[in-house]
């Protein structure tokens, strides 16, 4: 049994889908049972389990030869850095408690870095406390992702500016489609070789570094007007994350990860790392997020 926890996500459907097209059993972990619908039509087997809940996590990875493990950063919690350091600490017990044959954590550039980068040092503590157990384990590190920018894509195309965090704009940064992690998630998952190297530290980017500019451009061309990149003043960037509705200690989070973007810390480490490549371009990514944003307008126009 192939355990995929967060799998009603973008990273999680994807190697979901790639296990039961291998032919593999693959329980899916959601949280709400409504997120298991199209999981379960393609032969699933669903499982609710909060990541906060030390007995629906051990229920879920019962039985299991391998789990692919995600603890995400629960963006409504009022101090979100403390919740999800609480979804590592209930995840790696379960496994410690019960370790499968593998696990496969979902973590990000610049996790070998134990302070200092906002969100990231989230994955650092969840590579830590993984680190012990008695599994085949891989780190699966993928740089920032594509879809990302699908919480700036509204303000761009209605003003033609896209504000950015990434400074300068000029600076080439790795960025990555969800879909080619889920996939590579899966092909390291179903690879039964043994492992040279426990932790195995894996990852991936996409085969062209961008700048703002590039997604700026990129953007333009696809919705077929001008926009501009515009890089946020560091001294704004408090006052901008809080009018769209972060919390203060989620704010921090951000800024510190970006301070760290900037600084050139988030970044591949090439010493240990085996490194892969995504083929999905970020025109893709960005056609799909706004085919999928004329769709809903369409049917909340359908609705009125």
């Amino acid at each position: 049994m192939f355990v995929i926890f967060g799998a009603a996500g973008n990273v999680g459907r994807v190697s979901a889908a790639a296990l039961r097209r291998a032919g593999r059993e693959v329980r899916a972990v959601v949280r709400h049972a409504r997120q298991g619908d199209a999981l379960a039509e393609i032969g699933c087997e669903i499982a609710i389990a909060d990541l906060l809940d030390p007995a629906s996590v051990a229920q879920a990875i019962e039985g299991a030869y391998a789990v692919q493990i995600l603890c995400p950063l629960p963006h409504a919690d009022a101090d979100p850095a403390t919740a999800m350091r609480r979804m590592i600490d209930v995840s790696a017990n379960a496994l410690r408690a019960n370790p499968p044959q593998r696990v496969l954590a979902l973590s990000d550039y610049g996790a070998e870095h134990p302070s200092g980068t906002g969100i990231t040092t989230l994955f650092h503590l969840l590579e830590t406390q993984l680190a012990p157990i008695d599994s085949q384990l891989t780190f699966l590190r993928a740089a920032e992702h594509m879809h990302n920018w699908a919480r700036v894509l509204p303000i761009a195309l209605a003003r033609g500016v896209l504000p950015s965090l990434h400074h300068p704009l000029s600076k080439l940064f790795p960025t990555v489609a969800a879909e080619d992690v889920g996939l590579l998630a899966a092909e390291l998952l179903l690879d039964d070789r043994p492992a040279k190297v426990s932790p195995r530290v894996v990852s991936i980017e996409g085969e062209t570094r961008v700048s703002p500019f590039d997604v700026a451009r990129t953007l333009g061309a696809l919705a077929h007007r001008q926009i501009t990149a515009y890089e946020v003043p560091r001294g704004e960037w408090a006052a901008m994350l809080h009018g769209a509705g972060l919390s203060e200690n989620h704010a921090r989070l951000i800024t510190d990860l970006y301070d760290a973007h900037n600084a050139g810390r988030i970044d591949v480490e090439t010493e240990i790392s085996e490194r892969r490549y995504g083929a999905t371009a970020l025109e893709s990514v960005f056609a799909s997020i706004l085919a999928r944003a004329a769709e809903t307008s369409a049917v909340n126009a359908d609705a009125r």
